[in-house]
């Protein structure tokens, strides 16, 4: 079996989490039900659903010389994570992530982005040229260059302002159609994305060039939103790389992000390599 080298080029955070009724109102006490922290941000759930899906996987990422430095990259490494750190000066970035009973997450993040820098001479970025996929999650402009060495790249809309300064070509844009600060118009690139896929939560969401297609059924009542966009994200960059169709990469990116919502946290329920074809695939080859 030939195994996807799967890198992820982004952020990490310290999250710490409290499960409560609702979102407090100014001035209003909230009592937390459930309370747990883990290394997360857009970086780390992604490499981790990569790992998931049966990737040989590697972050690049930035994480400060402290103890939440310390035990996230230990973490990550133990969830099938090859972790590459450049060592920043300023603390790893931590965040408060509350979620509410319909299972939406509200975060408040503290300090900067600690991003990765593509002229960090601490991280190995030739180790990219050998990848199969790439998933830019946040990084400079330089980072973005190095992360294009990939043989496919796909990258999240949240960081287009470094995606239109490293003026790379895009296998694949992914965005959101719910949410203004992933929101991507024809022209906001160039060049352009070959692909740019706006995701629309239990809607699915629409693909450019090819039309709608449809959200995937959460195996389990939701739970937790937090992730579910960059585990789509990291499900989709798998099945491209795969070299399957189209919709079967949207499908499997649906069934990834469906997965996370039905687990407390990013990483609870998602989508496994055992699991990763549908139930009718499984069902046809035994």
């Amino acid at each position: 079996m030939c195994v996807v080298k799967a890198a992820v080029v982004g952020h990490v955070e310290w999250v710490e989490f409290a499960r409560v009724e609702a979102l407090p109102q100014p001035g209003a006490i909230a009592h937390a039900t459930e309370t747990w922290a883990e290394a997360a941000g857009g970086g780390a759930v992604a490499a981790v659903q990569l790992a998931n899906l049966g990737c040989e996987t590697t972050l690049f990422t930035a994480l400060g010389a402290d103890e939440l430095g310390r035990r996230s990259r230990e973490q990550l490494e133990r969830q099938g994570v090859r972790v590459h750190v450049a060592t920043a000066d300023e603390p790893t970035r931590r965040a408060f992530t509350h979620v509410d009973e319909a299972g939406e997450r509200t975060i408040t993040v503290l300090g900067e982005k600690l991003r990765p820098r593509g002229g960090d001479a601490q991280l190995p970025w030739e180790e990219l040229r050998e990848s199969d996929c790439v998933y830019f999650v946040s990084g400079d402009a330089e980072a973005l260059r190095k992360a294009r060495h990939g043989r496919l790249l796909v990258a999240t809309a949240r960081e287009l302002a470094t995606l239109r300064f490293g003026a790379v070509e895009l296998d694949a844009l992914v965005g959101s159609a719910l949410d203004d600060g992933e929101r991507y118009q024809a022209g906001d690139l160039d060049p352009p994305p070959r692909l740019v896929v706006a995701t629309s939560g239990h809607l699915g969401g629409w693909v450019q060039p090819g039309g709608p297609y449809g959200a995937a059924e959460k195996p389990a009542p939701l739970v937790d939103t937090y992730g579910a966009g960059d585990c789509f994200a990291a499900g989709l960059t798998y099945g491209l790389a795969r070299g399957g169709d189209l919709q079967a990469a949207l499908e499997l990116g649906a069934r990834c992000g469906a997965h996370c919502l039905a687990g407390r946290g990013p990483y609870a329920a998602q989508l496994s390599f055992a699991d990763r074809q549908p139930d009718s695939a499984r069902r046809s080859a035994s």
